[in-house]
């Protein structure tokens, strides 16, 4: 039997090799494929969409290598598919941010701007990017969860926020000054806004458990 196959999408803005070392530690019996390349993304078994960076840059490259053609099939052929940070918010409708960016519309809602003086519970000054551990309130039961607390903290860098239009496709929440969807699923996809392959024990569980799915919710 031939080894599971992962292509982690290249279009030259995600934190690839940290994915794709961490993919590496916790199952190293997959092949680990770093690609563009449609046909290596076909041949895969699970797929993950990272992004890092500018929304606009990010969507320029991903309509210019035809990244938003290849995502897209992937989930209608079945296929496991995670999304992570940018890569979660280029599956929303739309994002605010530089001047306002038409998205892939893969899955229904808006990224936001946090507010320019966002506030904690108490009233204390929060600093935007949100930048560090915040806890995640794991909102219904779903595979990728396995093994994981309740409200555990993963690692977060993002200055904007997904505010999702459909409550039962959010998988995660968190709190910070305001409320935002910090993991998104429907069928077989996954998006998270978090860092899993910052977040030490728990977010090596997830792509652990993100390996091990099969797609079905």
């Amino acid at each position: 039997m031939s080894a599971k196959r992962l292509a982690i999408i290249d279009y030259g803005m995600g934190n690839l090799h940290s994915v794709a070392s961490a993919i590496n530690h916790v199952a190293p019996q997959v092949e680990v494929d770093v690609t563009a390349d449609a046909e290596r993304i076909h041949a895969a078994d699970h797929v993950i969409f990272p992004g890092v960076g500018a929304i606009r840059d990010c969507m320029a490259e991903i309509l210019r290598l035809g990244v938003d053609r290849k995502v897209k099939e992937a989930l209608n052929e079945g296929k496991p598919v995670l999304g992570i940070c940018v890569g979660m918010q280029a599956l929303m409708s739309f994002s605010e941010e530089n001047n306002g960016v038409d998205c892939l519309n893969i899955l229904p809602g808006q990224v936001r701007r946090f507010p320019s003086k966002v506030v904690d519970d108490d009233g204390s000054r929060l600093k935007v990017p949100h930048m560090g551990w915040n806890q995640v309130e794991q909102t219904i039961d779903h595979p990728l969860w396995h093994g994981i607390a309740q409200n555990s903290h993963f690692y977060f860098v993002h200055s904007y926020y997904v505010q999702a239009e459909e409550s039962g496709q959010v998988a995660g929440r968190c709190h910070y000054g305001v409320n935002f969807s910090a993991a998104l699923q429907r069928d077989n996809l996954f998006a998270v806004q978090f860092h899993p392959e910052k977040s030490h024990t728990d977010g090596l569980q997830l792509l652990k458990n993100f390996v091990a799915w099969d797609g079905r919710p």
